[in-house]
């Protein structure tokens, strides 16, 4: 899935005739109306320009302060890539052109980001901050640390056209796999983001094919 997909799927969680549309640089929303009262959940996903997702984490610090916000980051999955005949470790963003924003006062944050000389906008649904889901969050967090919010990479066979995962994050999820691409080492997976789903990319890699009833020998 390219980056224009995972940016079209997130900013469908703004309800048809909402009142913020893309704005400007440094302009994150100022002039519109949104409910000025903290929202559930402190986990908040914030859009910035792609490409620039860690740059702009770091901004993003820089200006809330310590006192508003906990943590920003940008999530990130292991995966592997074929380097000269050789599956060699590799790193692909989750979600490109965005950025988790934890906090506890998503207010404070909204009025902060304002100060930023860049495009940022918190994303909201309706006329109210949107948190990210509490179980996606709850499997993010169980997966990654502080400092470093890399998703581990899972591993799995295909048993005929079903994907059964042995162990990693997708272990238990594989209800949520939609595709995989067993040459680039990815499931495409879907996630809540802000009542809407959204799908993604994370490591899956597939080491084997179990044999089906009919088949003589199992493919490798």
């Amino acid at each position: 899935m390219g980056e224009n997909a995972a940016r079209s799927s997130l900013e469908a969680c703004q309800k048809p005739g909402s009142s913020i549309p893309m704005e400007g640089p440094g302009d994150t929303g100022e002039g519109h109306k949104i409910q000025k009262e903290k929202s559930s959940g402190d986990w908040y996903v914030v859009q910035v320009p792609t490409g620039q997702e860690t740059a702009m984490c770091q901004i993003i610090q820089r200006v809330a302060g310590k006192d508003v916000l906990k943590e920003c980051f940008t999530p990130r999955f292991a995966t592997e890539k074929k380097v000269k005949g050789q599956w060699v470790p590799a790193e692909s963003l989750l979600l490109p052109g965005y950025v988790i924003a934890v906090t506890n006062d998503a207010v404070a944050l909204y009025e902060r980001l304002k100060n930023v000389h860049a495009f940022t906008r918190l994303l909201v649904s309706g006329d109210v901050f949107c948190p990210l889901d509490q179980d996606d969050r709850a499997w993010l967090g169980a997966f990654t640390n502080e400092g470093d919010r890399v998703i581990p990479m899972s591993k799995g066979f295909m048993e005929g056209d079903k994907v059964v995962v042995f162990s990693g994050p997708l272990k238990g999820r594989e209800g949520c796999i939609t595709s995989v691409n067993r040459r680039k080492s990815v499931a495409y997976i879907e996630l809540d983001m802000c009542g809407r789903r959204v799908k993604t990319r994370i490591g899956l890699g597939i080491v084997r094919k179990r044999r089906c009833p009919g088949e003589s020998t199992a493919q490798q």
